[in-house]
């Protein structure tokens, strides 16, 4: 029996790697990922490169988007593959080798033994040093996402986008059907609608790596004027919100 079929109380894990223009860096994860034992789903989210048969050509489940989405409507299609194909939980996890896959193990076992609906790989729960090289105003602007999350779930949240993390039904469920595709959506929003719903999230340390290829997408600017819009979207409460596990348990 694999890790994907069995941990602890859960009996389904599947890694979505959500994926656009990383045909250098997919087979690496692809093969990291499966050596650790794990089902891995990659959403293809309108690669032009060849991103998608890289991946088929690794033996990983392949979704192709056909054109890009963008990261929440790619990992929105992931989950609601994984739960109409019985997955209890879903680990995500980045297409350019920055995630550290043997700490997938990590996320799955916080969950089994805190119960949390939601573990997120923190770059910065640690006070060691990190490799990831962050801005003045970057982190300022992380600082302050982190402080809103860790009121929306009543935890000490350092690292609200982080895009390393795993969740489990019902939340799982929920967001397959609501989490944002837009900027940030998929991590710091999600990370306070889970927690303002009741939601159980948790948070441990886990490293980043350099890119194996290529450079973020998102310019500073543009970078900075969408991250002020996702956090007034939150701050003013005007997100859809997502019913918490007791309604989802009556369901």
């Amino acid at each position: 029996m694999t890790k994907s079929e069995a941990i602890g109380d859960f009996h389904r894990t599947l890694v979505v790697i959500p994926a656009w223009n990383e045909a250098p860096s997919i087979g690496v994860v692809i093969r990291e990922v499966q050596k650790n034992g794990f089902q891995v789903l990659v959403v293809d989210d309108g690669s032009l490169d060849g991103t998608a048969a890289e991946a088929t050509a690794h033996g990983a489940l392949v979704v192709s988007l056909p054109f890009n989405l963008g990261v929440g409507a790619a990992l929105r299609c992931g989950f609601r593959f994984a739960v109409q194909t019985g997955y209890d939980i879903v680990v995500q996890c980045d297409a350019d080798g920055q995630h550290p896959t043997d700490h997938i193990e990590h996320l799955i076992n916080e969950i089994a033994s805190s119960k949390a609906h939601m573990v997120i790989g923190s770059r910065f729960a640690h006070k060691g040093p990190t490799v990831m090289r962050v801005s003045f105003m970057r982190r300022i602007a992380m600082r302050m996402l982190s402080l809103s999350a860790s009121r929306a779930t009543g935890t000490r949240i350092t690292d609200s986008t982080s895009g390393f993390r795993a969740i489990r039904q019902p939340l799982l469920g929920e967001l397959a059907q609501k989490i944002s595709p837009y900027y940030l959506g998929d991590t710091y929003e999600a990370v306070v609608s889970a927690g303002r719903a009741g939601y159980l999230v948790r948070e441990i340390y886990a490293p980043i790596w350099e890119r194996m290829h290529g450079e973020s997408s998102a310019r500073p600017l543009t970078a900075a004027r969408k991250t002020l819009k996702v956090f007034l979207s939150v701050i003013l409460n005007v997100t859809p919100p997502i019913q918490g596990p007791e309604a989802s348990s009556r369901r």
